[in-house]
């Protein structure tokens, strides 16, 4: 038995918490699967699995020995890099997690150039704006938005973006243009209802602050819903400026009350908890932040107010 692909299959085993998908990762049977992690487990005389019919839960040898194959298939890749030299091209399957509508406007668009620099590489992408399992879901890095909700998992800011309050011109010829953040409450807003969104804001102008609850008959959970709303001339957003991008530019939506402040939106970088970022999540990772820098769209240097 290939003591390095059992090391493979028994992390993709151990991260998906499934033999089947473990299986449909590693493009094997399940059958496969199974025999490889029996084999192991004979060779090494301990259990590392208990099998139910609830799933697969790690015995303490099994979390011990997950933790060193995950270090030791990490430094395999590290050492693989160096050897074949600093230029050469990083190789395999890279796994990253985005929000869906910030992938397809920012990162989608521009990755081809990031293909061709690593013509050995392959890429799953997986657009969700909830903030998934990264272990469960076998992701080498994913690029969260707004506070962190888990303060164990390893994680670096790598931008920052403004929050406006915008809206469609015909939106505000019907209905008005707010003057002060208290005069929101008069505005139907299209509410964004996962991490980074929500309806209470605080909004700051040199010394002064005032809260602010924005209230509408529309709660979106995906961002692609608040654009369609918005653009439908429904109400406002409280939204980044990552969000209507392209809307910004084209004068689609406009800011108002640009005089206040509302809170950063950070974007973070973030590897599974206990693993070493692999030099292809590090490449992908440099490769957004250059590509934002690029945009004019990275905020990182924005001072908070």
């Amino acid at each position: 038995m290939d003591r390095f692909a059992a090391l493979e299959t028994f992390v993709s085993v151990f991260e998906a918490g499934s033999f089947s998908v473990a299986a449909r990762r590693l493009n094997v049977g399940q059958p496969a699967v199974s025999k490889t992690i029996a084999q192991l487990e004979k060779r090494l005389g301990v259990r590392l699995l208990l099998r139910s019919t609830r799933g697969l839960t790690p015995t303490e040898a099994g979390q011990s020995f997950y933790e060193r194959a995950r270090r030791a298939l990490d430094e395999a890749d590290e050492a693989d890099l160096a050897a074949r030299g600093a230029r050469a091209g990083l190789s395999g399957r890279l796994r990253v997690c985005a929000a869906v509508t910030f992938a397809s406007q920012h990162i989608l668009p521009r990755l081809q150039s990031f293909l061709d620099e690593h013509p050995e590489l392959s890429i799953d992408i997986v657009l969700d704006d909830r903030s998934i399992d990264v272990l469960e879901e076998g992701i080498d890095v994913a690029l969260r938005m707004g506070p962190l909700a888990d303060s164990n998992m390893t994680a670096r800011r790598i931008a920052r973006a403004r929050r406006l309050v915008l809206g469609t011109p015909a939106y505000f010829a019907a209905a008005g243009v707010p003057k002060t953040p208290a005069e929101l409450n008069l505005h139907q807003a299209v509410v964004y209802s996962q991490n980074g969104g929500g309806n209470a804001w605080s909004f700051r102008r040199g010394s002064s602050e005032i809260s602010v609850a924005v209230s509408g008959r529309v709660r979106v959970t995906a961002a692609e819903g608040v654009r369609a709303a918005v653009l439908a001339n429904m109400g406002i957003a409280i939204a980044s400026e990552w969000m209507f991008t392209p809307e910004l530019a084209s004068g689609a939506v406009q800011p108002v009350l640009t005089d206040w402040a509302l809170p950063l939106l950070d974007l973070w970088a973030v590897y599974p908890a206990g693993r070493m970022a692999s030099a292809k999540a590090r490449a992908f990772v440099a490769f957004v932040e250059a590509t934002l820098a690029a945009a004019n769209i990275d905020t990182a240097n924005v001072d908070d107010r």
